[in-house]
């Protein structure tokens, strides 16, 4: 059978109906323009950009304990001493002095204006210590009952059918964005290529809707259409790329500068940036990975603080869980528990929120957990995004309180 002899019933079959019933929209850089310049995102609008860090970052190579004595006892080899710290941020509970990983001077100007906040101790209640099932737990905010959709996904199922309203940079759905009845859409950071002929035009066709089509049908066709409304607009946003030298992180947040910048209708932002598994020779890679972090995040808000938007933005930083105090034997570090969550932008009231976990005072070999990251996203949802955290968090009702200010 020839692409041409596809109708959408047999794409339905071929591919899976529950897959194109719930497929993301994959835009274009000209998608992007196209909604900027019809339906643009008002300024004052806020925007949360969410950056998730895979593996499994080390809070304490990040914001250091660097003169606790369990610190430098723990992690001979591979503790940061003040030579390779930055000046101290202030102290945490029990007055342990902490400080920002050395390479992190973005985060500390970003400190230094008031403008970081850092949520010490987070993760949720008897922390799963998997990569699959503990960033699961993260990203559908569900540590107690095991569902399939994700936070942002079922903030985005309580609005009307927009495929612009959230945007992943990255070929492939995040869980994070995937709602039970809507998902958000992805924009490859290298910009969309048209489908591979004659396929790409028989999609087209599907794309159409018709008084015959069922329910899922009807649902595929409307994917389609939206993958290739996005497809039309991004182009013109995002042809100004950085140069392949830069990192990962700064690409995608150099894309999402850019539609931000432009007014496209999005209100959450998802990037990533991985390798942060360190079991071994951890302090040259962590090293590297949070300086990145640090320069990609303070160099895209010096950007979008140049325009309109500069009060718009808030960025949220996690990771699955944080690592274990003791080193293990290869100069790295095993899956731990709770770790610090960062917040950024100009309408962030920067400081420590939450309680520094004790280095000696473990849970089985782990740090305790003082802060549950509901309690953040709590914090996103209402004072970002305007919405009733309760309703996506299964009725969760607390949150980190005067961490976001009011909208002037």
């Amino acid at each position: 059978m020839s692409p041409c002899d596809f109708n959408r019933r047999q794409f339905l079959k071929y591919t899976g109906a529950a897959g194109a019933a719930t497929m993301a929209a994959t835009f274009s850089m000209d998608d992007v323009a196209q909604a900027a310049s019809v339906t643009p995102l008002p300024v004052g609008t806020p925007i949360l950009v969410i950056v998730t860090l895979y593996g499994g970052n080390d809070g304490l190579n990040t914001v250091v304990p660097y003169l606790d004595p369990a610190y430098l006892s723990n992690r001979p080899g591979m503790s940061l001493d003040a030579s390779q710290v930055l000046p101290p941020l202030g102290s945490g509970s029990d007055n342990v002095v902490l400080a920002l990983n050395g390479t992190m001077t973005g985060f500390q100007s970003l400190w230094t204006a008031n403008k970081l906040a850092i949520v010490l101790g987070t993760s949720y209640p008897n922390p799963n210590l998997s990569h699959f099932s503990s960033m699961a737990i993260w990203q559908t905010g569900s540590p107690v009952e095991e569902i399939s959709s994700g936070w942002i996904g079922r903030y985005l199922d309580g609005l009307p059918h927009d495929p612009f309203r959230a945007i992943g940079i990255d070929s492939t759905l995040t869980p994070l964005l995937a709602g039970n009845r809507r998902v958000g859409s992805m924009v490859p950071v290298s910009g969309l290529q048209a489908p591979w002929e004659p396929l790409g035009t028989q999609l087209k066709h599907f794309a159409k809707s018709s008084h015959q089509d069922t329910a899922l049908v009807a649902d595929a066709a409307g994917s389609i259409a939206d993958f290739y409304a996005l497809s039309s607009t991004l182009t013109p946003v995002l042809k100004n790329a950085p140069p392949a030298s830069a990192s990962p992180l700064a690409q995608q947040l150099d894309a999402v500068a850019n539609m931000i910048t432009a007014n496209v209708p999005t209100r959450v932002y998802s990037v990533s940036l991985s390798g942060f598994d360190t079991h071994a020779d951890e302090l040259s890679q962590q090293n590297a990975l949070v300086g990145q972090l640090s320069d990609a995040i303070t160099a895209f808000l010096t950007q979008v603080g140049t325009t309109p938007r500069a009060d718009d933005v808030v960025v949220m930083v996690y990771s699955e869980f944080g690592r274990r105090v003791e080193a293990n034997g290869g100069h790295g570090t095993d899956h731990g528990t709770s770790a610090p969550v960062f917040v950024a932008g100009n309408r962030v009231a920067g400081g420590f929120y939450g309680e520094q976990p004790s280095l000696t005072q473990l849970v089985q070999g782990d740090l305790v957990v003082h802060v549950d990251f509901r309690d953040v996203y709590a914090s996103m949802l209402e004072d970002v995004l305007g919405t009733d955290a309760g309703k996506i968090l299964n009725n969760w009702s607390t949150k980190v309180n005067n961490l976001i200010k009011p909208v002037a």
